[in-house]
């Protein structure tokens, strides 16, 4: 193990694939303020609100359907690793015919998610004309994104990071642009803003397909139509670990959002400091998820190649760069957790109900690393099922840590989330363990 960090290559190799999606992410918080600053100078704040219900609804849509992105890391990581040319063209057909078949669906139903979703809200009529306005402009670049998902995830999978992390940014370049020009220039408000992003969307795909065209070529692959039958043959791996990794994205989204909700009712101020708290944690997941990204490609390739020595090398080089990244973001937690609560809000209240909690904050980047890590370890081994089961796991014990400490308020929501991080590594640790003792870990899934 230790041999393995004496390797300069190695280093090299983590980086080249975990930087360049560190980079990308960064630019998704951008694109937001972008949006906060274009509309919420507009002259009335029901636009903004609108526009924060939509982009939600959207971005929770899309979040959930994330498994195709997932999915087609660790397939086409697994099929580059061995050296499957054919293998390499069906994971790609295959996720672009389930990402249009699932935008589709979605286009066609999505009345019927805005009627449900506003029911439940207690926003105005105003902001629900808003939200409403925006949900069915940008509902229509479901297929762009949805294949962008499983572009980038094709491309990662295939050892490129690089690309991945420029699609990322030209999309939301473009985005930001068309954004001041429509809602500024245009003056088309609401509409303007979910128009840039469909364009930026379709634009991003373009770019993405041509990637991928370079790279079919480079790889010498089948022809895409002489491949379409025998891929559409063999779509049920692909389903079943779409199905898996759903059900544990749903998982992770419900915990969250009983956070949001559950602090709601302790208080304006601590709903309040627990979102410039999540901003925090929100640091965490951008640094670990380029770690986890690097992880999924490099076990996919390892296993692909049935090549155990390669497949430790890179869990050894992976886990040492997330240690010290963890521990210089808890250094930095610890130092200047109280400046940057401040920078995030200047509401006196709000900042003393922050400075209460941000000691769970403080402990999270080493508690979290773990669950980001071995995310990336299971998907890259495309092992669903385990990633399902121990999520289940892990919300029953948040939904039980935060009820045996329900009096303590606040606390303990945040301890019921530290608990839930834990439990997420905690268990999918042990199985990695156990399944690497047996010398199973390797085996087809």
């Amino acid at each position: 193990m230790l041999s393995a960090l004496q390797q300069k290559a190695l280093h090299i190799r983590v980086f080249s694939l975990a930087f360049p999606m560190v980079l990308s992410n960064i630019t998704v918080p951008l694109l937001g303020l972008v949006d906060a600053a274009v509309i919420g100078h507009l002259d009335h704040a029901w636009y903004l609100g609108g526009v924060a219900v939509g982009s939600t609804m959207i971005a929770v849509t899309f979040w959930l359907l994330g498994f195709l992105r997932m999915a087609t890391t660790g397939l086409t990581a697994q099929a580059y690793g061995a050296d499957d040319k054919a293998g390499l063209a069906n994971v790609f057909l295959q996720g672009i015919s389930l990402a249009w078949l699932l935008a589709l669906a979605i286009i066609a139903v999505h009345p019927l998610i805005a009627d449900w979703v506003f029911s439940y809200s207690d926003a105005s009529a105003e902001v629900k004309r808003y939200a409403d306005q925006y949900f069915s402009v940008r509902i229509w670049s479901a297929p762009a994104a949805l294949t962008n998902l499983v572009i980038m995830g094709w491309l990662l999978g295939a050892q490129n990071a690089k690309k991945p992390m420029m699609l990322l940014i030209v999309i939301n370049v473009i985005n930001i642009v068309l954004d001041v020009l429509f809602v500024v220039g245009f003056g088309w408000k609401v509409q303007g803003a979910a128009a840039a992003s469909v364009i930026a969307d379709y634009s991003g795909m373009a770019l993405g397909l041509y990637f991928v065209a370079q790279r079919w070529k480079q790889e010498m692959l089948p022809a895409p139509l002489a491949q379409w039958k025998k891929a559409s043959a063999g779509m049920g791996r692909l389903l079943k670990l779409n199905r898996d990794i759903f059900l544990r994205s749903l998982c992770l989204q419900l915990a969250f959002t009983f956070m949001t909700f559950q602090g709601a009712t302790l208080g304006d101020n601590v709903v309040a400091a627990n979102a410039v708290l999540m901003n925090f944690l929100m640091l965490v997941s951008f640094a670990m998820d380029g770690f986890a990204y690097a992880m999924e490609a490099m076990v996919g390739k390892a296993i692909g190649a049935r090549n155990r020595n390669e497949l430790m090398d890179s869990l050894t080089a992976t886990t040492f760069w997330s240690l010290v990244i963890s521990l210089l973001i808890t250094a930095a937690f610890l130092i200047f957790g109280e400046q940057i609560v401040g920078v995030i809000s200047d509401i006196p209240a709000v900042r003393e109900q922050a400075f209460v909690y941000l000691p769970w904050l403080i402990a999270m980047p080493l508690v979290a690393m773990w669950c980001f890590l071995l995310d990336g370890v299971f998907i890259g081994a495309t092992r669903g099922r385990e990633m399902r089961n121990t999520m289940f796991v892990a919300m029953a014990g948040f939904f039980v840590i935060w009820w045996l400490l329900s009096g303590w308020g606040n606390h303990a929501l945040w301890a019921a989330m530290l608990g839930f991080m834990a439990l997420r590594g905690l268990t999918l640790g042990v199985l990695f363990i156990h399944q690497w003792r047996r010398d199973t870990f390797l085996a087809a899934n």
